[in-house]
């Protein structure tokens, strides 16, 4: 049920700046919270600026409505002072409320929503779905656009009837064009179309570096969520205006994110670093997803290696 601000429901935030992404690690099709909690404890460590726990990365749509009130209760009680925002899609908006309603019980500092899809959505279904957990809790919520996980492409106008609800507090963009100029424009129309407290956040950590230096208030990082110095190192660059360093700190990283463009994404890769650096057990993706292959592993931990990752 939705709590006034005056009756101790949480404040709103600015949400800018490093948000990692970690991973749910399964172990025998269990939840390993003791590799779960490490990854919490490591990114706290770390300094990043916020955790977003059971998002894309955190495997969220393969895990038990009461698996994820437990890895939300897990991540706020690790995090210390560090916010934790949740991921709340679901296929049904009755079960997204229910985990709403499960990050408001954790201490949750905000809630991540997609509309997942299973039948087509259209533009009003998301409006409706956005609203309803906005009339239902104070929690600021992050718009989470990710066409190529819910299948569901956010047009500008939705993004403007959307960022108008009260409580919407950023949206996580897809990925940036790659040339300079064209996403500076990109952000400047998303920018143009949305109330100014609105953050806006890039994905796609390939373009991460582009998008910040565009205009992106906030990272929404995969890799952050398993390595974040780096993710940190191009972050504050870019924060600073250090325009040069944050792209040259992220083509240094350039075989990585060719990776994870030829191995079927970043969520694979970035489980075999983990699983290799010993965060997670061998295996800690949700069946049936497979993970790499022994020698597509072994490229990956080359790559980290000769990276300075691993």
């Amino acid at each position: 049920m939705r709590q006034s601000h005056q009756e101790g429901g949480p404040t709103p935030i600015h949400l800018v700046g490093l948000s990692a992404f970690p991973l749910t690690p399964l172990r025998d099709d269990v939840v390993d919270e003791c590799a779960f909690i490490g990854l919490v404890e490591r990114l706290t460590a770390a300094g990043v600026d916020s955790i977003t726990a059971l998002g894309s990365t955190g495997s969220y749509a393969y895990l038990t409505p009461a698996e994820r009130a437990r890895v939300a209760r897990l991540a706020v009680e690790y995090a210390g002072s560090t916010p934790v925002f949740i991921g709340v899609g679901d296929l049904r908006t009755s079960h997204v409320l229910a985990h709403v309603d499960s990050a408001e019980k954790a201490g949750a500092a905000g809630v991540l929503l997609a509309p997942m899809t299973y039948q087509p959505l259209t533009d009003d279904d998301v409006f409706r779905l956005f609203r309803t957990v906005i009339e239902h809790t104070d929690l600021p919520v992050i718009v989470y656009d990710n066409p190529g996980t819910t299948h569901f492409t956010f047009t500008a106008e939705l993004y403007t009837r959307i960022a108008e609800l009260p409580g919407i507090a950023s949206i996580k963009i897809p990925g940036v064009p790659a040339d300079p100029t064209a996403a500076r424009e990109h952000v400047a129309t998303i920018r143009a179309a949305i109330p100014e407290h609105v953050t806006i956040g890039v994905s796609g950590d390939a373009c991460a570096a582009t998008g910040l230096n565009a205009g992106c208030d906030a990272w929404y990082s995969v890799i952050g969520g398993t390595l974040p110095a780096p993710a940190l190192s191009i972050t504050r660059a870019a924060q600073a205006g250090r325009v040069r360093e944050a792209v040259a700190e992220s083509r240094r990283l350039a075989p990585l994110w060719d990776l994870f463009a030829e191995l079927g994404g970043s969520l694979r890769v970035t489980a075999a670093i983990a699983e290799h650096l010993g965060l997670v057990p061998r295996a800690c993706l949700p069946l049936p997803i497979q993970g790499l292959t022994d020698s597509q592993r072994m490229r990956v931990i080359d790559v980290a290696t000769e990276l300075g990752l691993a």
